[in-house]
């Protein structure tokens, strides 16, 4: 069984995104279910793309697949909660990103929950793994 990473605080991401919990996002124990943290991550790692000009979701030539992903879990978070993510770039490789993700409640400064994520970057139309184009490694690198 994997070992929880150490929790981590605000210093350890470059971006902050602040994402909207909402009243679907908690579950029968009246908080946010775990599942919901792969949206956060999601939703924080393409706005950041989007916001930087490295992503088109409906008309990028290349897009970035999601591979793998984690979350180890600290603490609660719950709807109406005012949350951001944090986004820093772990790994940058010939066609993949890994990226280390924590989730913070407004003014907290520990993560309620960090995970990992990679993107494996495809050609949309045959879905096979292309080099990451260097307009998005140069979005990316930044994030290191």
């Amino acid at each position: 069984m994997r070992r929880p990473l150490q929790r981590s605080t605000r210093g350890a991401y470059a971006r902050f995104c602040p994402v909207t919990t909402r009243w679907g996002d908690n579950d029968v124990y009246g908080h946010v279910n775990n599942a919901v943290y792969y949206f956060y991550f999601d939703t924080a790692v393409n706005a950041l793309l989007v916001e930087a000009g490295a992503l088109d979701p409906a008309n990028s030539g290349v897009v970035g697949l999601v591979a793998s992903n984690s979350c180890d879990f600290f603490a609660s978070v719950a709807f109406p909660d005012a949350v951001e993510v944090g986004v820093r770039v772990a790994h940058i490789g010939r066609s993949s990103v890994r990226y280390a993700l924590g989730v913070f409640r407004a003014g907290v400064e520990e993560a309620a929950a960090q995970g990992e994520f990679t993107h494996v970057y495809v050609s949309r139309a045959t879905r096979k793994p292309v080099e990451i184009p260097e307009h998005v490694r140069a979005v990316l690198e930044r994030l290191l």
